[in-house]
């Protein structure tokens, strides 16, 4: 598994993939930070506004950091070398996970610069900035963050062809994150529960509050870990095909 994992560190930093991820979704974000909380026409210390956008942002985001996980390794027929590898395919899928979310908490931590103003700027501010509500905002962007890794990866054991991967990760974020809003405008209790209890995004609210919710966090580390679960079982069928 490491040595999966340095392999595909290696591919990011050695391609510009990695830069060219960091330094868009950098200033992407910097850009919303500033729109939604210092250079808004109400400026405020209030950034839940900025880690929801960031949610939606990441719906384009991060299937261009997986779409290539297994689609390129099909697509160069390397994975042929990976079926007979030492590696385990739940090591092999691990390792690829964990280089991607290594590269997206590289991300986090570098966009945690843009609370520097507000911090700077307490006393033009009408409330100190809440650092219970950012603490759960960082969590919770870290939690679906994952989960958009694991189903990108996901879908890149689909196909072979990246594009189409980085498509079926985008449907599935949508469905996955809009179905909280479609919830709202359906009156079936039935529909309504099982529509609450698979939304992302209707967990992702709690943290906002600064509620650490365990039910949220166990939902979002489960729902990681079927996606990785299910592409593990997808690349064991190819290699037993």
């Amino acid at each position: 598994m490491l040595a999966i994992y340095k392999k595909e560190m290696r591919t990011y930093f050695t391609t510009p993939l990695g830069y060219i991820f960091l330094a868009v979704a950098l200033c992407v974000s910097a850009f919303a930070f500033a729109l939604t909380t210092y250079y808004s026409s109400d400026p405020t210390s209030n950034t839940t506004s900025y880690f929801t956008i960031m949610i939606f942002l990441m719906v384009i985001f991060l299937p261009i950091l997986t779409m290539r996980s297994f689609s390129e390794e099909r697509r160069t027929k390397t994975d042929q070398l990976l079926f007979t590898s030492p590696v385990s395919i739940a090591g092999l899928v691990i390792g690829k996970f964990l280089s991607a979310l290594t590269v997206f908490l590289m991300y986090v931590a570098l966009s945690l610069f843009n609370l520097i103003p507000i911090y700077a700027n307490v006393a033009q501010n009408a409330n100190e900035p809440n650092a219970t509500i950012i603490i759960g905002n960082i969590m919770a962007l870290i939690l679906v963050g994952s989960c958009f890794i694991a189903i990108g990866i996901f879908a890149s054991t689909l196909t072979e062809n990246s594009a189409v991967s980085m498509i079926i990760t985008i449907g599935i974020l949508i469905v996955l994150l809009f179905i909280y809003f479609i919830n709202m405008l359906i009156d079936l209790p039935v529909l309504e529960v099982v529509f609450e209890w698979i939304s992302i995004y209707g967990r992702f609210t709690s943290f906002t509050y600064g509620i650490f919710d365990i039910a949220s966090l166990i939902y979002y580390l489960s729902l990681t870990g079927i996606f990785l679960f299910l592409s593990e079982r997808i690349f064991q069928v190819r290699r037993l095909g």
